[in-house]
């Protein structure tokens, strides 16, 4: 018998990824967590129904949330990074030995603890003497803070659920008063090309503008996310992320799969249909 995991992108439009065996299945407080082992992506974690990662395609987004802010400035020492149960973001900011403090407030314990076991390609860092874990809602966590941060970055699930705060008008606001004067934020920014995911982008997009003087948009080809085309958010009190690319960053010798400062430059330009849909928000 065939087995099959199954997402829809629309009524027309679905995802499928032939299943091996399914490794666990779990009911949160906050949503319903599946890992599966595939045949072609290898383990697979998928909340609420929505695929979350894969182990053969999860670099490339865990790189592109990372290394893009810390290759602009090499000087973050205090990170907030909301979300990210997986570890994956974790996992890369542990490469950088300036790093003092990560902050990782994740709202749904299980979904670390369930990563922990079954997902140690990403989450195998969240031991890491300089990570904090706090487990409560982001958007009342960041309240509090007040320039306290140099890079916060928003690795939320989809804009619905428990995710749905961190994409309001008052969680960036916040998100701009914990920051201090250079700082940055990074966002997943959903893709650009279904209907419903697209208007996720506009609404996310048109809020950033209106918090952050700078406020941009990159990409990456993520084969397993819909559509395989991904975004990403840049924002900055002070820092454009092309102009302030650090030469500095490959000095460090970091060994990257995906990103690298060519691909830095590059992924800030965007189809055409992407910047009308960014124009038009």
């Amino acid at each position: 018998m065939d087995l099959w995991y199954t997402e829809y992108y629309t009524k027309d439009a679905r995802f499928s990824i032939k299943i091996e065996k399914p490794v666990i299945s779990l009911e949160s407080e906050f949503q319903r967590i599946d890992v599966f082992d595939s045949y072609a992506f290898g383990r697979v974690l998928v909340l609420d129904g929505c695929l979350m990662l894969t182990e053969k395609d999860e670099f490339i987004y865990h790189e592109m949330m990372t290394h893009v802010p810390m290759a602009v400035n090499p000087e973050i020492r205090d990170i907030l990074v909301v979300g990210a149960g997986d570890g994956g973001v974790v996992r890369e900011l542990t490469r950088y030995d300036s790093i003092k403090r990560i902050d990782m407030v994740e709202i749904d314990k299980l979904v670390v603890d369930v990563c922990r076991e079954y997902l140690p390609q990403t989450a195998c860092k969240l031991d890491d003497p300089r990570v904090n874990i706090c487990y409560e809602d982001g958007l009342k966590f960041v309240r509090s803070k007040y320039n306290e941060y140099d890079l916060i970055i928003v690795d939320s699930t989809d804009p619905f659920g428990p995710g749905e705060d961190l994409f309001t008008k008052e969680f960036y606001g916040n998100c701009y008063k914990a920051l201090n004067a250079s700082g940055i934020m990074v966002n997943q920014h959903e893709s650009p090309y279904y209907p419903n995911d697209a208007l996720a982008v506009q609404r996310a997009h048109k809020l950033i503008k209106s918090v952050f003087p700078i406020a941009t948009v990159y990409q990456a080809h993520i084969p397993t996310y819909p559509s395989g085309h991904w975004l990403f958010g840049f924002a900055s009190k002070a820092l454009d992320p092309i102009v302030d690319l650090s030469a500095s960053w490959n000095s460090l010798g970091l060994k990257t799969r995906y990103y690298n400062t060519d691909l830095h430059k590059g992924c800030f330009a965007l189809p055409n249909y992407v910047k009308e849909l960014l124009e038009n928000a």
